[in-house]
């Protein structure tokens, strides 16, 4: 006997989330689409709760997506939130984003038909990593102080003093 398989699409969500390093705390949005409004929602949701609608600065570190990229982001964010501070990271190299390592696995890819039938349902999933995150994460704890970045520096620059034929710099073929 010969079965076929019919599988029908159920649509996508938009999977959104801001990371807060320093307090390991997670903000989760799940969007119909992508774009500007949903990445301004995300932000919205986080600089209108304290610490960070109170905060001097904050950073938000991103990568070159279409609705965070530019002149114009940065414009939009800093207008919307005077103490945002939109940073990006370089060109094709969105994943040195911090969110991209701690998201759950099946955000990062495509969920089986029988795992989510419904659109709610994979939003509920992935809404509920926020929670599960928030109540166990803890902040990492850096080891790296400004004295050792001092140190290194110092070597670092004694070290193209009495080589400096190696501090030139290098093209790869």
């Amino acid at each position: 006997m010969r079965v076929d398989h019919a599988y029908g699409r159920g649509g996508a969500l938009a999977y959104l989330v801001a990371h807060d390093v320093h307090r390991a705390k997670v903000f989760v949005r799940c969007e119909p689409t992508t774009g500007i409004g949903s990445f301004m929602n995300l932000v919205t949701q986080v600089m209108s709760q304290e610490p960070y609608a109170s905060a001097k600065r904050v950073f938000w570190i991103v990568d070159n997506g279409s609705s965070h990229r530019g002149k114009a982001a940065a414009a939009r964010l800093t207008t919307a939130f005077p103490n945002a501070v939109l940073i990006h990271t370089r060109v094709r190299a969105s994943w040195l984003t911090k969110s991209r390592s701690i998201s759950p696995p099946y955000s990062a890819r495509p969920s089986r038909p029988t795992t989510s039938p419904t659109l709610a349902k994979s939003g509920n999933r992935l809404r509920a990593f926020e929670d599960r995150y928030n109540a166990t994460a803890q902040p990492f704890q850096w080891k790296f102080t400004t004295s050792d970045l001092d140190d290194l520096l110092a070597r670092l620059g004694r070290h193209t003093v009495d080589h400096p034929e190696e501090s030139l710099p290098r093209l790869a073929a």
